[in-house]
């Protein structure tokens, strides 16, 4: 399934950086590993060589991961219209009388909700989307349910 990964323009950075980075230092050190270990000989007991190999595909099962995520991201642009939430949109929300809270809705692969990053496909970022400013907003949480008030759009 080909599904668009929002990604802002750092994200997109980093995952390009990290990319370049396995594809070349990264491989070319796994290489020189395998022919290490390979020129020791039996390779039916070789730990040096089963471990390299078992390395190997985790780096390009990320490879092709990354290469995924970067063909079919959709990169956030940023949008002069801060009446609505939308993916991109810094939120600054309210529960009750807790503590004022602002989140950056952003695309599940960027998400790092200790860093206020939350993915629109969380229940608070689906919750949010579309909201206006002074909407009460609902969101179905493993916690169960919670309601806030949309302060700020940004």
């Amino acid at each position: 399934m080909n599904q668009a990964n929002y990604l802002t323009f750092e994200g997109e950075a980093k995952l390009q950086a990290e990319l370049q980075e396995l594809k070349g230092p990264k491989r070319e050190e796994l290489s020189q590993r395998l022919r290490s270990a390979i020129q020791m000989g039996d390779l039916s007991e070789n730990a040096d060589y089963h471990k390299a190999k078992e390395d190997q595909g985790f780096l390009e099962g990320r490879i092709q991961e990354l290469e995924a995520i970067l063909r079919n991201a959709t990169i956030i642009q940023e949008n002069s219209n801060k009446d609505t939430v939308f993916v991109g949109s810094h939120v600054t929300i309210q529960e009750g009388q807790e503590d004022i809270e602002t989140y950056h809705l952003v695309g599940p692969t960027e998400a790092d909700p200790r860093k206020g990053r939350i993915s629109y496909e969380s229940p608070i970022g689906r919750a949010l989307m579309d909201k206006k400013v002074g909407d009460i907003a609902e969101a179905e949480t493993p916690g169960g349910t919670i309601k806030f008030k949309v302060l700020k759009i940004e």
